[in-house]
């Protein structure tokens, strides 16, 4: 019947306004972005190495998609995923990709080729070796993401002063460093320049959205250490 094919188009014309706000390599890095927590568009703009027009009009994209959100903080405009569905839908896009995509294994593998004796550690890992190794825990991103979730008791240290501050960490412990998940490099640059000046280090790949995925607890605000 007719009512019954426009009420089916109808529907997945609403489906199909996600698809289309997604289908663009730089709007699915804004979303892992701001699966670290609330961003300026200038912030964004840096972060993702985008010009602030470029960063707006994504952003326009994933707002008219009501994937984003936009709230005035002072004089600043601040995004902010519209609820944690949102982050769930960019990590399961991300998993297909991993499980399909021979390609996305090649990429990685290529990169991480010559670093092939770097430790990495899930959160299952580090959880066991929590149990029987005191670590220094080191959040490698910058502060305001630190400040929006990290894993409880860890250490502000942004990759940019990490080579100003190396003597305040422990050198009888492991280091273990993690950033925004298993695709972000901080981490991996940490644990290298870490590994040069004769530390033990090794890398976390999973990040706040996977923790928070997993049920594990996540800690805001505090000191930056």
């Amino acid at each position: 019947m007719d009512s019954d094919r426009a009420f089916k188009d109808a529907i997945y014309e609403q489906i199909a306004r996600i698809g289309r706000a997604v289908a663009h390599p730089r709007r699915l890095e804004l979303l892992d972005l701001l699966c670290q927590g609330p961003m300026t568009v200038e912030v964004l703009a840096r972060k993702s190495g985008m010009s602030v027009g470029s960063t707006s009009q994504h952003l326009q994209h994933l707002k008219e998609a009501q994937l984003v959100r936009v709230a005035p903080r002072g004089a600043a405009r601040v995004y902010r995923l519209t609820d944690a569905a949102t982050c769930n839908l960019f990590r399961h896009l991300r998993g297909l990709a991993e499980r399909y995509y021979a390609d996305m294994r090649a990429i990685t593998e290529t990169f991480i080729r010559d670093r092939e004796a770097m430790e990495t550690l899930d959160s299952a890992a580090l959880q066991e070796r929590l149990a029987y190794e005191e670590v220094v825990l080191l959040d490698v991103r910058p502060a305001e993401e630190y400040a929006a979730g990290h894993w409880p008791g860890a250490i502000s240290l942004p990759l940019d002063a990490l080579m100003d501050r190396l003597t305040e960490l422990p050198r009888d412990r492991t280091v273990v460093a993690y950033c925004r998940g298993p695709y972000c490099v901080l981490a991996l640059h940490a644990v290298e320049t870490l590994q040069h000046h004769g530390f033990k280090a090794v890398r976390m790949v999973d990040g706040v959205p996977e923790w928070r995925a997993q049920g594990l607890p996540v800690a805001d605000g505090g000191d930056s250490a």
